[in-house]
């Protein structure tokens, strides 16, 4: 999933969060406080509830909404796994391949391959490169694979390499002059 499409799921899910805070529960409240005695209304507790935790998800969406939009796909390595890879291994003892891409906590899907980068077998693949080997502790057991193969968030974006900028060597020296101004 791209980082467009996870920022506009998390700001259509806080804009439907903050027209229900901001509309819907206050009436709710209302016509719950206009039966009678509050102590003993479970209808006024439950709604009470839900404001709480409605309130709660629409902070957390705005914070990881504000982390999301930081993010700087420029600093992401091209030659190592990190967010956005599509790693390929091989387990050392059966054989078996398998392929998975790091993802967003709110996107993983482990049907389709897609782990978080903050799960357990996402934080020991991150800034492994090919023919380095792993460790993958699974609830199934350990395995130890090796990255046969690695396509980077730039590789599938075609985004330019972290490591050094176009006209520019690895150390960062203009090679090429043309960028030094504009084209006459």
């Amino acid at each position: 999933m791209r980082i467009g499409e996870l920022l506009e799921g998390l700001r259509k899910e806080l804009e439907t969060l903050e027209r229900e805070f901001r509309q819907e529960i206050p009436k709710k409240i209302q016509a719950a406080r206009e039966l009678g005695d509050l102590r003993e209304s479970g209808e006024y507790e439950t709604i009470k509830d839900r404001q709480g935790f409605v309130q709660a998800r629409i902070a957390f969406l705005r914070q990881r909404i504000a982390e999301v939009s930081k993010i700087d796909l420029i600093a992401i390595p091209k030659d190592r796994v990190a967010l956005g890879s599509t790693v390929h291994l091989v387990d050392e003892e059966s054989g078996e391949e398998s392929a998975y891409t790091l993802v967003f906590p709110e996107t993983m899907d482990g049907k389709r391959g897609w782990i978080s980068v903050a799960s357990p077998i996402g934080r020991s693949l991150i800034s492994k490169r090919v023919g380095d080997r792993v460790t993958l502790r699974t609830p199934g057991g350990t395995r130890v694979c090796e990255v046969t193969k690695l396509q980077t968030l730039h590789d599938s974006m075609n985004l330019p390499s972290p490591l050094h900028r176009e006209g520019e060597d690895e150390r960062g020296k203009v090679t090429d002059q043309t960028c030094s101004g504009p084209s006459k």
